[in-house]
């Protein structure tokens, strides 16, 4: 990424630092713009998932014959997919145009894409509008990281990720739950408008706030690694997801876009390692940890993600649950991760990640082993949501201490390509993994013949008589719960394969390289791009 001022905050070494110990109050009114940017985008991840099951009625032009969950998932896949295409523009976009308006540009996207995604009246159009939402989203995060370097100085960086770490991990409990509930008591394009006011108060609060800086434009931009890339995933995931309507992979509609897609791919990442400033550098995987660290994030992100919309969908459609419900019943797991990342952020500066991240997998092993047991009548309290506590303590000991070591034996000056390179992993994982997970979820739910039909009751009681009877119903019910259970079982061996790679992970301490600027005051202290 670019290096320019515009971007970065230098360090001082051997002279005076310009920047107060303490946390100040000017850095707190900057510190408030992006946590409510960071807030709308990371809520707006987390509260699609409850609503997966009222799209289906919604944008179904018949009940008997409901759209596949796997097209429904694009909603969710499309998001995430404009969240990797524009998170590699952030650094040359903020050299370009200058930190406040390109954020406050951000902001206005975000908020346009929600405005727009509450007027859809086509699951076509949700889909489109989610890509504009997407495109606004993915440069609030990265942009935000590094207004707040700008701001706060390399020093105080730590206290300001503990502010900024209050979303990411509220996120995850209060967006169903806020989901559910305005879908409950409002419609479904509440989801989306709630964020208008929101976004209209951090447009002008950004404008109010946050500093005037001066564009300087640097490198070039990368428009060839771009056309390649971000095409060619969207053409290998639309194929991948046509494979439930058409029945096989051999036919035109799956084929040929997932064939192009993979020789566009495999081109872009021939092609990546010519220009001097590649869209993503491969060249940083010649670092072993990076490159083992990024592997256990991509299996992780895939198989963990994939299967995260399941559960809100399991609640809603086999138990019968109103969306708020689901919600609530999903918050365990954000209480678990809640309960484990700070501790394994604190204890990956002590020990090896190699220690910590495979005792994270196993437990999201077992939790995920355990859902492939799942019936029409399991238990909440004495299964359900233990297990669903215990898969958020192993998200919390894993994502962070893999970040850790990925970005620990990098030079300061390395820092931000590493880190954009492993958000850029995390969100293409998640697209491929939601992607599949619903193919293999919709696949398994058409071969229950009782199975679509069962679940149509809840919203229909009437029918439930044209199907043969309560009797039916309940056996209908368990070939849905069946269905969640053979889904849950393919996410499970994946996140298996993830201890592979976790297993290869630094066991014995290495010497950081973060301090390098000390050694060569001409780097830079560039901001750290959050997954999320």
């Amino acid at each position: 990424m670019s290096s320019s001022p515009a971007s970065t905050a230098t360090a001082h070494p051997g002279g005076p630092d310009p920047y107060p110990e303490k946390i100040d109050a000017a850095v707190l009114k900057v510190a408030g713009v992006v946590v409510l940017g960071s807030i709308m985008s990371i809520l707006d991840i987390t509260v699609v998932n409850v609503a997966l099951p009222t799209f289906v009625e919604v944008f179904s032009d018949n009940p008997a014959d409901p759209l596949p969950y796997s097209t429904v998932a694009w909603t969710i896949t499309a998001y995430t997919l404009a969240l990797a295409t524009v998170i590699p523009l952030t650094g040359w976009a903020a050299d370009r145009f200058g930190t406040k308006r390109l954020y406050m540009l951000a902001l206005a996207l975000f908020t346009a894409g929600s405005a727009l995604c509450a007027t859809a009246d086509s699951i076509s159009m949700l889909i489109l509008f989610r890509v504009l939402q997407g495109l606004g989203g993915g440069l609030l995060m990265p942009l935000g990281m590094t207004i707040l370097t700008r701001a706060a100085g390399p020093a105080r960086m730590g206290r300001l990720m503990a502010i900024l770490g209050v979303p990411m991990l509220l996120g995850p409990i209060f967006g169903p739950i806020l989901g559910g509930w305005l879908i409950d008591h409002y419609s479904w394009e509440w989801i989306f408008l709630i964020n208008l006011p929101i976004g209209l108060v951090a447009i002008g609060y950004a404008f109010w706030a946050l500093p005037k800086d001066r564009p300087e434009p640097s490198e070039s931009f990368d428009v060839i690694g771009m056309l390649l890339m971000s095409p060619g995933l969207a053409l290998f995931l639309y194929g991948v997801s046509s494979i439930p309507e058409e029945g096989t992979f051999f036919s035109t509609k799956v084929g040929v876009p997932a064939t192009i897609g993979v020789v566009m791919l495999l081109v872009f990442v021939l092609y990546s390692f010519r220009p001097k400033h590649p869209l993503l550098d491969l060249r940083l995987f010649a670092n072993r940890n990076l490159t083992v660290a990024t592997l256990t994030m991509f299996l992780f992100a895939a198989s963990f993600f994939g299967a995260l919309f399941l559960v809100p969908t399991y609640f809603q459609l086999v138990r019968g649950e109103l969306p708020v419900d689901s919600g609530w019943l999903v918050a365990p797991q954000g209480l678990g991760a809640m309960v484990t990342m700070p501790i394994a952020g604190a204890l990956a500066d002590r020990f090896p990640v190699g220690r910590i991240v495979p005792v994270g997998l196993l437990l999201i092993v077992s939790g995920m082993f355990a859902l492939t047991q799942v019936t029409a009548e399991t238990s909440y309290w004495g299964y359900l949501i233990p297990v669903l506590f215990v898969m958020g303590l192993g998200m919390g000991a894993t994502m962070m201490p893999v970040m850790t070591s990925a970005l620990k034996t990098l030079t300061s000056h390395q820092v931000a390509r590493g880190s954009t390179l492993l958000n850029i992993t995390q969100q293409i994982a998640s697209s491929i993994g939601i992607a599949v997970i619903s193919v293999v979820y919709t696949n398994l739910l058409t071969s229950k013949p009782l199975a679509g039909p069962a679940i149509a009751t809840w919203q229909n009681p009437s029918i439930a008589d044209q199907i043969g009877g309560p009797a039916a119903v309940a056996e209908g019910l368990e070939q849905a719960a069946d269905a969640f259970g053979g889904t849950f079982l393919v996410a499970s061996v994946l996140v298996t394969l993830t201890l592979i790679p976790a297993l290869f992970l630094p066991r014995r301490r290495e010497v950081s390289h973060l301090l390098d600027d000390e050694q060569e005051p001409e780097d830079e202290v560039r901001a750290p791009v959050v997954l999320h």
